[in-house]
């Protein structure tokens, strides 16, 4: 499947490609943009295989990650979506697309990721069958628990993920 295009007042979300490994390589070595992911910057050949990933998901699942660019200048600013990540972790996902959102720090406060993520979601409700969606993070990421409350996610519970707590967010897909 080709992923669409979405747009919003200030973002166009467009298919990954190739040409996108040194943004993505930057974005995913800055220590802020991991800090509550894995709390290590990620390393190019990393960066390849996400992006690798992003792409091959749409192919695999019929849905993934898009790029976020600036509608202004078309500078690709962070990737949000969908996927399906098969983690070990209790309780598990599966079968539930697993939202997420990454943005360059520069624009971290002006509201791009709820711009964005608010974008995929209502993609979801229009061009999907899911009942549901989730969310997981570290429960210490008030920033992204403020995020997924706005979009509507509701606290699911705590989960260990690679030994780690794990906040798990649900939200409901209403058509």
């Amino acid at each position: 499947m080709t992923p669409p295009v979405l747009e919003t007042e200030r973002l166009i979300l467009r298919p990954h490609r190739v040409q996108d490994f040194e943004a993505v390589a930057a974005l995913w070595a800055e220590p802020e943009v991991v800090r509550f992911i894995s709390g290590t910057p990620s390393a190019p050949e990393e960066s390849w295989a996400r992006l690798l990933r992003y792409i091959g998901h749409w192919q695999a699942m019929g849905y993934g990650y898009w790029a976020v660019t600036l509608r202004e200048s078309g500078r690709f600013i962070g990737e949000v979506g969908f996927a399906d990540y098969q983690r070990s972790m209790e309780p598990p996902l599966a079968g539930v697309p697993e939202a997420g959102w990454v943005l360059a720090p520069e624009v971290h406060g002006h509201g791009i990721a709820t711009e964005a993520v608010g974008r995929i979601h209502q993609w979801a409700e229009e061009m999907t069958d899911w009942t549901e969606t989730a969310c997981i993070f570290d429960p210490a990421h008030k920033v992204s628990h403020r995020v997924a409350l706005k979009l509507g996610y509701a606290p699911a519970g705590e989960a260990l993920y690679r030994g780690s707590p794990t906040l798990v967010m649900k939200r409901s897909v209403s058509r």
